[in-house]
């Protein structure tokens, strides 16, 4: 029974950090509201080591449209904006001097289409992702009754590892559709 528990322990590892990863994969996802999360991925020049935006700033969200960027010293002004002008996002920061802010444009309607495909195709790999980690794990039990163990216990073994699967493939499907009601939302 220690096997099984093995396994299924094993299997909810990987399948709890698809679920981590995807949650943080569609927070990068721009849903046309200001989201401090899409600047995670820039990396900056901090007294010479490579470090994201938030350890060298304060980062805020004013309003719905507006990320506000005010750097603890004044002379990271111009790296953060460098760096976010070099950035993926396509948003050019404004500069007055003292702070950045970043005017988040209102998405279209084909937009918005676009992002939802791109959650979804977020998801799917989650999904994947669980299915392989029950796969493994019902690999690993059918080896383990190879080497001695019951073939009740390996069924009620398979089981579990279902349930644990299905519990997860939910997850992912909530957490799709309230990010799909994020970015359709106008």
């Amino acid at each position: 029974m220690a096997e099984v528990k093995e396994y299924l322990a094993k299997a909810e590892e990987q399948m709890e950090e698809s679920i981590l990863y995807l949650d943080e994969a569609l927070g990068r996802i721009r849903a046309g509201k200001a989201n401090v999360k899409i600047l995670d991925p820039i990396r900056i020049d901090y007294y010479g080591t490579q470090a994201s935006i938030s350890s060298a700033a304060s980062v805020t969200t004013p309003d719905q449209r507006t990320i506000a960027i005010q750097p603890w010293e004044k002379n990271m002004l111009s790296v953060i904006e460098r760096a976010i002008i070099n950035s993926e996002i396509g948003i050019m920061p404004i500069n007055n001097g003292e702070m950045l802010r970043l005017q988040i444009p209102p998405l279209t309607e084909e937009r918005r289409r676009e992002l939802v495909k791109k959650c979804k195709q977020e998801c799917e790999n989650a999904k994947m992702t669980v299915r392989n980690a029950r796969r493994d794990a019902i690999e690993g039990l059918k080896k383990a009754v190879k080497d001695g163990m019951s073939e009740d216990v390996e069924k009620d073994g398979e089981a579990e590892v279902q349930k644990i699967h299905d519990r997860y493939i939910k997850k992912i499907d909530e957490l799709f559709a309230a990010k799909e009601k994020e970015v359709m939302t106008v």
